[in-house]
């Protein structure tokens, strides 16, 4: 289907309320988890309540032409459906939470229909991580500019699950954790040499030479994280025991101690995973060991996530897939790796994401200050982006896990 004929059918919409009343009756047939309250234009209240108890979430329907886009695009319409301004509302993740706990009662209606499911998946897989694919995809993400997201992040740079250990703690002393966390996985000592397969905007790196005394090669193929990864090592004095590299893992060579990558794999596409784990091994010596930390979803939803398109993977991270757990474990094994260690904290990156949203928030104005790019729909974008994801993480339909693989000796 077309934007053009998309359109036209939304244009129907909104002479009057029918596919919105359609909507209603999908949504209350099966409705099982909290209360959702939907306000319409003129102010009425409709209210559905589960019998298993929940969140109490709220819409406000400022136009009726979202009923349009969910019925013929499913939960991706309903995202464009917000970043158009045709609802709203007062706490964001809380209404996906609901929706997500809801779900299996009622996926016909977010399932969308076969015309815009087919061109989604054809995007999708039109956007494939082969090496030039690759540079695309991360460009299309990561190369919004340092300024933007130096305007929300916390003082590391750091783009991935924090790990908070206790109430209270900030953003940045939880970043610094899960390094910790991680390098303690791994036993990373002094004198280590370490490679790190898409290293941001150096944190890690950083952390690993100056606290730790390893000797790190990071890489990434973002330019504006290397531009930046570089200068930040630069200025830490440590440009002697970091090389920061644009450079596609593939093409990385040699044999180090340890491995890190936190929050890669999930960018790296499911028709390359094996090619990724292949290369993991192929740069370990005999006796390393490599520390991963990985979203991953549920495992009894990977073969419906894995058939189909979603939000994240439409307008976010074109060519991502998330892996589940029993997928990922074949792979590894296949490799003669061991995979040895898991520890989960899906419900630290709930939190992180919170608080990158509250921070997103703030720093908006100045985002979009004098920039035609950063505008209300790229707003409304990002506010779902993160508030989709951390009802994934709420809800337990994905989940955070850092986990270390030996390369017997």
């Amino acid at each position: 289907m077309s934007d053009t004929s998309l359109d036209l059918r939304i244009a129907g919409a909104s002479r009057g309320s029918p596919l919105f009343d359609l909507v209603m009756r999908l949504l209350s047939a099966r409705w099982t988890w909290g209360e959702l309250t939907i306000v319409t234009p003129g102010g009425e209240r409709r209210h559905l309540a589960g019998a298993a108890p929940g969140l109490a979430a709220t819409i406000v329907v400022r136009d009726f032409r979202f009923a349009a886009r969910v019925l013929a695009n499913g939960d991706i319409g309903f995202a464009e459906g917000f970043m158009a301004g045709e609802w709203d509302s007062p706490d964001l993740a809380g209404l996906l939470t609901t929706l997500a706990n809801n779900y299996d009662h009622i996926r016909r209606l977010f399932d969308g229909g076969l015309p815009m499911k087919l061109a989604n998946w054809a995007f999708h897989r039109l956007r494939a991580n082969s090496k030039a694919g690759s540079r695309r995809n991360i460009h299309a993400h990561y190369d919004l500019g340092n300024a933007f997201y130096g305007a929300w992040l916390d003082e590391t740079m750091t783009y991935s699950s924090a790990r908070f250990e206790h109430p209270g703690q900030s953003l940045e002393a939880a970043q610094t954790a899960k390094y910790e966390s991680l390098a303690a996985l791994i036993d990373l000592r002094p004198g280590h040499s370490v490679v790190e397969i898409g290293c941001g905007w150096g944190g890690f790196a950083e952390f690993a030479a100056a606290r730790i005394g390893a000797r790190v090669t990071a890489v990434t193929i973002s330019r504006e994280q290397h531009d930046f990864a570089r200068r930040r090592i630069f200025e830490a004095g440590l440009a002697e025991r970091v090389d920061i590299r644009l450079l596609d893992y593939r093409d990385l060579t040699g044999q180090f101690d340890r491995v890190a990558s936190i929050e890669m794999l999930e960018a790296v596409g499911r028709d390359y995973w094996g090619v990724y784990f292949d290369k993991l091994g192929s740069l370990l010596k005999p006796g390393g060991r490599a520390g991963l930390q990985v979203i991953t979803i549920q495992d009894a939803l990977f073969d419906e996530y894995d058939a189909r398109t979603d939000f994240i993977q439409r307008y976010v991270f074109p060519g991502g897939s998330l892996p589940s757990e029993n997928r990922l474990a074949p792979l590894i094994a296949a490799r003669g790796l061991r995979w040895r260690r898991t520890e989960r904290f899906g419900q630290d990156y709930a939190q992180t994401l919170a608080l990158w949203a509250q921070r997103f928030e703030r720093a908006y104005p100045s985002i979009a200050e004098g920039s035609k790019s950063f505008d209300a729909r790229f707003r409304r974008l990002w506010l779902f982006y993160l508030a989709y994801c951390e009802a994934g993480f709420r809800t337990g339909r994905t989940d955070v896990i850092q986990m270390a693989i030996d390369k017997h000796g």
